[in-house]
């Protein structure tokens, strides 16, 4: 594959607002995030985005919709069952979980488009602390680019510029 960038930046860029400025090497693209900004204290469902360096775990995007991204990390379909535990009092909390789930839950298989290509970010998962945020992912970004529950959201072709330099080692920097 080739030399990966280490690190990846978001950087709000409008007060109050749900606007934001990725950053890797040379490119800079325009990215939406949680309506609450950015905050150093996440909780579940406060509609910010957590401050913090998070590695990028893995990849999974729809294959009955787009083709298989370029990227140096791991890659998996998403699955019809698929689903991401947001649960603070289950013992599967911000993981991934097989539907039918009776714990509250995430739906990755989604009628629109936004998870069709999804970067799972390492933000509360070694463990998992009850309550501080979930499926914190890098997805595609909605029509209009309205604000995510937390996530970073970009365009498709922008999403794939980022992964196609992203391996093990790379970073995301939200300040």
């Amino acid at each position: 594959m080739g030399t990966f960038d280490q690190d990846i930046a978001i950087r709000h860029i409008a007060a109050n607002g749900h606007l934001a400025a990725l950053t890797m090497g040379g490119m800079a693209f325009s990215c939406s995030i949680g309506p609450a900004g950015i905050t150093y204290s996440k909780s579940e469902g406060d509609g910010a985005t957590p401050a913090g360096r998070w590695p990028l775990r893995y990849v999974m995007y729809r294959p009955d919709r787009i083709v298989r991204p370029i990227t140096g990390l791991p890659v998996e379909p998403i699955r019809h069952d698929a689903g991401w535990c947001d649960d603070p009092a289950s013992r599967h909390y911000n993981r991934p979980v097989r539907l039918p789930c009776p714990d509250s839950h995430e739906r990755l298989w989604r009628d629109d488009h936004l998870y069709d290509l999804v970067v799972v970010l390492g933000h509360n998962d070694t463990p998992p602390v009850p309550g501080m945020g979930s499926a914190i992912f890098m997805h595609l970004r909605a029509p209009g680019g309205t604000p995510t529950q937390g996530c970073i959201a970009l365009q498709q072709n922008h999403l794939r510029q980022v992964l196609a330099r992203s391996g093990p080692e790379t970073i995301l920097h939200i300040r």
